[in-house]
């Protein structure tokens, strides 16, 4: 199948995006990769009247690393954040993520910010984004505003984005001293979306006791999750192998209705989920206890 027609529109401004938008009210979709949204209108799951697309707003295309933040625009492919020497040295989960995304000619062209835009539920970096408490930089006609991670995502492929937004960059914070991370899943394929996955965060202080802990949850709800009564039972504890078999448990009781699909079953998603919670927390402390 192919899309129905539509008015196609290639600003060279972000003001120019932003007033296009304006103009065509709901009708209208912002192009960047096209990673999803173009097979989306192929299969006519979405029938943009119009398309705006950023390409020619070189301004987009960035990865900084500045004030505590890796920062990156809506234009910068994921195939570049994943080599970025910055992403490796501040942020390294997001490269794992990353690496988990598709295949290399998926990453070529689709983006970070699209990914996040798109809100996908099994997808890795909107999981990030909610475990690392993201800033998401919105520009409208209104001006510009920062929406947390965790309110961001909404439901199922919605966020808070008003017709006339756009999603300008987002703001991962730097790691911290003496911090692990991890991202596992479970799918069909290396490369397909996850049946289930998790991130993980771990910050040791002195004594080897997790002074913070973060848990999210990906492809079990519809939306990615972060996961406070797993957290709960790390914060301020030794995480050994019983306090993180706590926390797996924690996280498996805390699913109240995952998905149940032709790919996995409910009852699958809520056993797997506690599983991965384990493996990436052993990770983490693994990393952080590497780490000094």
């Amino acid at each position: 199948m192919k899309p129905p027609s539509f008015e196609y529109f290639v600003p060279t401004t972000l003001d120019e995006a932003v007033a296009l938008l304006a103009q065509h009210g709901g009708e209208a979709k912002v192009l960047a990769g096209g990673q999803s949204l173009v097979p989306m209108m192929n299969l006519r799951l979405a029938r943009p009247a119009a398309l705006v697309d950023l390409n020619r707003i070189t301004e987009l295309d960035y990865v900084r690393a500045e004030n505590g933040h890796v920062t990156i625009g809506a234009l910068a492919r994921q195939r570049a954040v994943e080599r970025s020497s910055d992403v490796a040295e501040r942020q390294p989960l997001i490269g794992a993520a990353i690496r988990l995304i598709g295949h290399p000619a998926v990453r070529n062209r689709g983006t970070v910010v699209g990914s996040l835009a798109h809100a996908d539920p099994a997808a890795e970096l909107p999981a990030v984004a909610v475990a690392l408490d993201a800033e998401m930089v919105v520009t409208g006609s209104s001006g510009e505003r920062v929406v947390a991670a965790d309110d961001f995502f909404v439901s199922y492929l919605t966020v808070d984005l008003s017709p006339d937004e756009v999603l300008k960059e987002v703001r991962f914070p730097s790691l911290s001293p003496r911090t692990g991370w991890s991202i596992v899943e479970v799918a069909r394929r290396f490369g397909d979306f996850a049946l289930a996955g998790a991130v993980a965060t771990l910050t040791l202080d002195d004594q080897g006791a997790a002074s913070d802990a973060r848990v999210a949850l990906f492809g079990v709800a519809d939306r990615p999750v972060r996961v406070p009564e797993a957290e709960q039972v790390l914060r301020g504890e030794r995480p050994d192998d019983d306090r993180i078999a706590a926390a797996s448990e924690a996280a498996r009781a805390a699913l109240v209705d995952p998905p149940s699909d032709v790919h996995a079953s409910a009852a699958y998603r809520r056993h797997v989920a506690g599983v991965l919670v384990g493996r990436a927390l052993r990770e983490a402390r693994e990393r952080a206890q590497a780490s000094g």
